[in-house]
């Protein structure tokens, strides 16, 4: 390269700028050369025409003469527009006009900035290439309320959210609204997450993936549902078993997932116990899943695609109960000390678990409580919480039912248990 710059009296810099621009323009171009049509109707830009934008690009970039590059703009631009008029009655697109004006631009990033150019003429020609691909999936795949809530989902995390203070707030217990917002935001996305799984998995595995994907908004009411149907179609029995089973999973992955958001020492501390959790659970889940014969014949998939991913109003209530409750927690904590922290930890987590972790979290990550306390705090959350969860799986779908679901909640507590006794026994 040292010998190319010193023959051609260049840098180095601008020879690899040239070449990442005719790289670039003829990867562009022979896209567009396999996609016009032949004979005298034929697109007037190929293989050639892109090269050249691309070349032009960089070489009024490489020119640094006022103006040049704004001027080489305009010509291109003239001339796509030109090609346009007189194709318009056979194609209305403006695809060709408009990549062709991106090329003679991706021609002039190359010569100041050839590492971000190159990728930008890769993903360009993708783009291009997957015209029917993402026309199918616009009209036929992408539901309007899917796009609606995929909106809304932007919307929040890249407008509303930066403009939420980041000071802790006194009356919310030290919390923070930018980390509570968050909080909610992040149970929207792995709803969202859910709902893509349950689509690309399709009806077979319906009633398991509803299952997780409902227990990221709340595994009672998730286990009260499968248990009723389970208890009306006695043929679905362990299809909906699996469903519930795997939205105790889910219970330990958001748990987990709203620790690393808020306090990441506590997160780390509490990382094997929820794994344990998240494996034990999701293992029994897709045994059951396994075993269930009539999975493929539920209609809990069909049902939920009917509706969008996010569940809103869900994720809006919880968000304002974990206030309330980080208020209570901070409360009991300041004015009983340990034993009231652990008791306002028990009595809220009775109706749901992840409130009096967030209050946990916040509390650790003002350094009011260790992490010690945080992860102990977990356990008798998740104790808690598994007995209301149980009592729900007996009366909504009787003993046949729950013999499936209280292993499920017990065994993951007790190992955790003995693995944080254990843990802690050897100074971990």
């Amino acid at each position: 390269m040292d010998g190319l710059s010193q023959a051609f009296g260049v840098s180095a810099e601008l020879i690899i700028g040239l070449a990442a621009a005719l790289g670039s323009g003829l990867l562009i171009g022979l896209e567009r050369e396999r996609s016009k049509r032949r004979g005298p109707h034929r697109e007037p830009a190929g293989l050639r025409t892109f090269t050249l934008a691309a070349l032009t690009g960089a070489l009024c970039q490489a020119l640094q003469a006022p103006g040049l590059l704004a001027v080489g703009a305009l010509a291109i631009t003239a001339l796509a527009a030109s090609a346009h008029l007189r194709s318009l009655d056979r194609d209305p697109g403006l695809t060709t006009e408009i990549a062709l004006l991106v090329t003679y631009l991706i021609g002039a990033l190359c010569v100041t900035a050839p590492l971000l150019g190159s990728p930008a003429a890769v993903v360009l020609t993708a783009l291009l290439a997957a015209r029917t691909r993402l026309h199918r999936f616009a009209t036929q795949v992408l539901r309007e309320e899917e796009l609606h809530d995929g909106l809304l989902l932007g919307a929040l995390a890249l407008v509303v959210l930066p403009l939420m203070p980041q000071q802790p707030l006194p009356w919310l217990a030290g919390m923070k609204a930018h980390s509570l917002l968050g909080l909610m935001l992040l149970m929207l996305v792995l709803q969202a997450a859910g709902h893509v799984a349950l689509r690309l998995a399709g009806p077979q595995a319906g009633l398991a993936l509803s299952g997780l994907l409902s227990g990221l908004v709340s595994s009672t009411a998730t286990i009260a549902a499968m248990g009723a149907r389970a208890r009306s179609e006695p043929g679905l029995a362990l299809a909906c078993a699996a469903g519930a089973v795997l939205s105790t999973c889910a219970t330990w992955l958001l748990a987990q997932a709203m620790l690393f958001a808020m306090a990441p020492e506590a997160a780390l501390a509490a990382l094997p116990v929820c794994l344990l959790g998240m494996a034990l659970c999701g293992g029994m889940g897709w045994v059951l899943a396994r075993r269930s014969r009539r999975v493929e014949q539920a209609g809990s998939a069909a049902s939920s695609q009917r509706r969008g991913p996010l569940r809103l109003r869900e994720a809006l209530l919880l968000s304002l109960m974990l206030s309330a409750v980080a208020v209570a927690v901070s409360w009991a904590r300041e004015h009983f000390g340990s034993s009231g922290l652990y008791g306002a930890v028990a009595l809220t987590a009775l109706a749901d678990v992840h409130a009096p972790i967030a209050s946990l979290a916040g509390l650790q990550a003002a350094g009011s409580i260790g992490t010690g306390q945080a992860v102990l705090g977990l356990l008798l959350a998740f104790a808690c919480n598994s007995g209301t969860r149980a009592i729900t799986a007996v009366a909504a779908g009787g003993w046949g039912f729950a013999r499936f679901i209280i292993p499920a909640l017990a065994l993951p507590l007790l190992l955790g248990a003995g693995l944080v006794a254990l843990l802690h026994g050897t100074g971990a």
